[in-house]
């Protein structure tokens, strides 16, 4: 039997996507499909994506957040999706959350339409008649759906909200309580209410039934307060029903065999690594490098642990290394990036910005990928070196403590190592990292060990929708509150 789940995100994959969070979207919809679960997705209609989805079919109409708006299906590249099409919240210049000048200011409000509208959708309101049994609820974007849900009585439809990253959490100012249609008798410390304000994430904790994080080892670094920022108390008193689901990465766009961008490889033939190796080398203007090529596909954030690269990168290259960066963020990073580049031509090659065709070439050319990230819920990068053979060198946090087996002494004579990880996050530890990283690339056999090890992990969704369907079909069972 065939069950209905609706996804809340801000993002989906290959609609629209600034992150992470848009890849896991776009992704569960089909890894549920194979357990039974159908899944529609409800984002925003940003500017430009009704008319590349062919207009759609409205299924309702009314008024939200002080303007018309239309819940729109469509399908992008075969996931059912509802389109809330509100263009006095939704159709602006910039990205999804900022324009020109930094982040929209109606923030709040635009994103509490999107929840009002999942509400509505739980609640049946659709003309087609399609209601889910579950609501999934992507970060603090969707954190009001189920407060909405909550505050307004009893509801069949169980809810599940999900911190892909808590360093985000949606706050407005405690005079917009009423505007947004929540409760001023829930503004309190053990519900609405932080430091003053209001949080929407802090909302969706309190009010869910599950709440789930993208790594094991990330729902426990919550509980502490280096990590909870603000709300480590209240996932600690929610322990109980707060479960650390590991990502996964979509294998069919992910495949060295099977990459239209790359000269494709698999484990048994990783000698054509070299030739995406020297193809990467070409690319960006590099000569030769007889140690390990580092690649960088990142946001150049602090919080990604890009400040660290300049401290340990001249005895980096002293030992033969080369690295390639792709990505944009903090102007002082970037440029920091760029000064590298200059400083070791030949050696260093840097684009500020985004590509995905150049990311896959990036990350089939390149020998390791680094994560020196200060905090990661999950991480998608070092699973696509993992899939790619290219050898994760990663800090240990989060989602990549998770998934990247450190190839200490033990591991490496047990044929189990899949990377090299380092703690604390500091230029300290990633300089040793990186040294480890050059003495392994040094021994052949070892080093293809390694990254046929990589190659052969499971990386994709089947285990996390699995996961996933287990958690539903949970909370279906349980019995309804007195």
């Amino acid at each position: 039997m065939t069950r209905n789940v609706l996804s809340v995100a801000s993002e989906c994959a290959p609609l629209l996507k600034t992150g992470g969070l848009a890849d896991v979207v776009g992704a569960l919809p089909g890894a549920l499909a194979r357990h039974g679960w159908s899944m529609r997705v409800l984002m925003p209609a940003y500017r430009g994506l009704l008319p590349r989805l062919g207009g759609g079919t409205a299924l309702w109409s009314g008024d939200l957040q002080g303007g018309k708006a239309r819940i729109v299906a469509a399908e992008a590249s075969g996931t059912r999706m509802l389109l809330l099409d509100a263009p006095h919240l939704y159709d602006r210049e910039g990205g999804p959350y900022a324009g020109a000048k930094g982040d929209h200011p109606d923030n709040p409000q635009r994103f509490a339409a999107l929840c009002k509208a999942a509400r509505l959708v739980a609640e049946g309101g659709l003309s087609d008649g399609w209601q889910p049994e579950i609501l999934h609820a992507h970060d603090w974007q969707a954190g009001l759906a189920p407060a909405y849900l909550r505050y307004a009585g009893a509801s069949p439809v169980k809810t599940v909200m999900t911190v892909h990253n808590i360093a985000f959490q949606g706050i407005a100012g405690a005079d917009l309580l009423g505007g947004l249609g929540l409760p001023v008798a829930e503004f309190h410390a053990d519900a609405l209410e932080y430091y003053g304000n209001v949080s929407a994430l802090k909302a969706g904790l309190v009010t869910a039934d599950a709440i789930t994080t993208v790594s094991p080892t990330y729902a426990s670094e919550l509980m502490r307060p280096e990590f909870g920022m603000g709300l480590e108390g209240i996932i600690s008193k929610r322990a109980d029903c707060l479960h650390g689901i590991l990502n996964g990465i979509d294998t069919s766009v992910w495949s060295p065999a099977a990459d239209p961008e790359i000269v494709a490889y698999d484990a048994r033939t990783l000698k054509k690594k070299a030739q995406n190796r020297a193809r990467l080398l070409d690319e960006f203007g590099l000569g030769d490098v007889p140690g390990p090529l580092v690649v960088v596909v990142s946001r150049l954030t602090t919080q990604k642990g890009i400040d660290l690269i300049p401290e340990v990168l001249p005895e980096f290259i002293l030992a033969g290394g080369g690295l390639v960066v792709l990505g944009s963020g903090d102007a002082g990073l970037e440029e920091a990036m760029r000064r590298a580049a200059g400083r070791f031509p030949g050696r260093v090659g840097v684009k500020i910005g985004y590509d995905e065709a150049l990311s896959h070439r990036i990350f089939a050319g390149g020998d390791a990928v680094l994560v020196p990230s200060r905090f990661e819920p999950c991480g998608l990068t070092q699973m696509m070196g993992l899939s790619y053979g290219t050898v994760p060198v990663v800090a240990a946090t989060g989602g990549l403590a998770d998934t990247v087996i450190h190839a200490n002494p033990m591991a490496l004579a047990a044929k189990a190592a899949t990377g090299i990880t380092f703690h604390p996050t500091d230029a300290t530890a990633l300089g040793d990292a990186l040294r480890r990283l050059v003495q392994l690339h040094g021994d052949t056999a070892q080093w293809q060990m390694v990254q046929k090890n990589g190659m052969k992990q499971p990386v994709d969704w089947n285990a996390s929708s699995a996961a996933y369907a287990r958690l539903y079909e949970s909370l279906l069972s349980e019995s309804p509150a007195a």
